[in-house]
């Protein structure tokens, strides 16, 4: 088959673009077409991005981009409209819920198949990782934009031949606002974890036979407003535990959280390595995930991998990535008071890392590949 791949565009890599590398693996030849790219922001994946058949649309020459490029959503279907992807026998679209990409011109004979994070966010009511579109001065211009965009992104949703979500949860968000079934694909977890070269030995020992290097709490994340990480900075303030902060802050919204994360139990250490993400994890008594409406939640399952259990809030994708009492804790309200609670009561609970990291082996990239070939064998 002649395949190509489109993706919304290529900021900052995170879990929709873990999926699109692995959509990559199954098929290595396919191009990737895209509104835009910006290689300054890839970091540690710039080396593997380069490499690629990259195909940018007309909207790579508007002007002041990227800092403009969540203003520019409203001429998005206009960006994909324009590649014409009609040779292709199968066209799969990476659909972050950023921008429009179903929107690509294809054939009679093409097949077009998306896997949806989510539906637009923005649109929606769900929160997003930058508040600019609600300030009172783009308030009216965003509730007119946002009225088209939503009459286009229902009628866009209707074209390809097979949805897939990436969790339940979306699955019941697609069904809501396009009116489609979809097939779930939990995104791909690289849980086939290489020892580090340190005393630390990652596999094989259930937690309870192993002292943990530190008794911390950890967040690796995008440092966005969206995954309320100034939370867990003010409950570790306030109820004194050791609370690690690794991530690379997005926009001047992640830059004044950042100024925030500071104190005598906060400790900050900027953008980690693969290396360094993997020692924190595997070392910390318990990982954070306390964003609000999470499509699914991979931050959730990347510690279990290493039998390091989550405390988590009660919502979204985290219902499916965290088993209750086996693999982590929930708590309810999304406040210090009520994130402590859920802390206490993972402090009494006694966790097997074995159990731990068997959960996560149900999210592995084998499983993923294996999924999406026989979705789109059936079409």
């Amino acid at each position: 088959m002649k395949v190509a791949l489109v993706h919304d565009y290529l900021k900052e890599p995170g879990g929709a673009e873990a999926v699109l590398m692995a959509l990559k693996e199954i098929w290595p030849e396919a191009p990737v077409y895209t509104a835009n790219k910006f290689p300054r922001f890839w970091g540690r994946y710039t080396q593997v991005l380069e490499k690629w058949e990259i195909r940018e649309s007309w909207g790579k020459w508007l002007p002041f981009l990227p800092k403009l490029i969540s203003h520019y959503t409203i001429l998005s279907p206009l960006f994909f409209a324009a590649f014409d992807l009609s040779d292709y026998d199968l066209v799969v679209v990476s659909a972050t819920g950023g921008y429009f990409p179903n929107a690509v011109k294809i054939g009679s004979k093409t097949k077009l198949v998306t896997y949806c994070h989510t539906p637009p966010r923005f649109l929606y009511g769900y929160d997003t990782a930058t508040k600019e579109r609600y300030k009172w001065y783009w308030r009216p211009v965003s509730e007119v934009a946002n009225h088209i965009l939503r009459m286009a992104d229902f009628k866009l949703a209707q074209r390809p031949d097979l949805v897939i979500a990436n969790s339940r949860n979306v699955r019941n968000r697609i069904r809501k606002f396009w009116r489609r079934e979809a097939a779930v694909v939990y995104p791909p977890i690289e849980v086939s974890v290489t020892p580090l070269s340190s005393p630390l030995n990652l596999r094989g020992e259930p937690r309870g036979e192993k002292k943990r290097q530190d008794d911390y709490f950890v967040i690796v994340s995008r440092i966005i407003g969206s995954k309320n990480i100034e939370l867990a900075v003010e409950a570790a303030k306030q109820f004194k535990f050791k609370l690690k902060v690794a991530g690379k802050p997005i926009g001047r919204g992640g830059n004044e959280i950042v100024r925030k994360i500071t104190g005598k139990h906060v400790e900050y250490l900027g953008e980690v390595s693969e290396q360094e993400k993997a020692k924190l994890l595997a070392e910390a008594k318990g990982f954070l995930a306390l964003e609000k409406d999470s499509d699914f939640g991979m931050t959730a399952v990347e510690p279990q991998v290493y039998g390091t259990p989550v405390v988590a809030f009660r919502n979204g994708g985290y219902l499916e990535a965290v088993v209750e009492n086996i693999t982590g804790v929930f708590f309810d309200k999304l406040t210090p008071e009520d994130l402590w609670e859920g802390i206490q009561r993972f402090n009494k609970l006694k966790w097997d890392e074995r159990v731990i990291r068997n959960n996560a082996a149900r999210f592995s990239k084998e499983r993923f590949n294996r999924q999406i070939l026989e979705l789109v064998s059936k079409i």
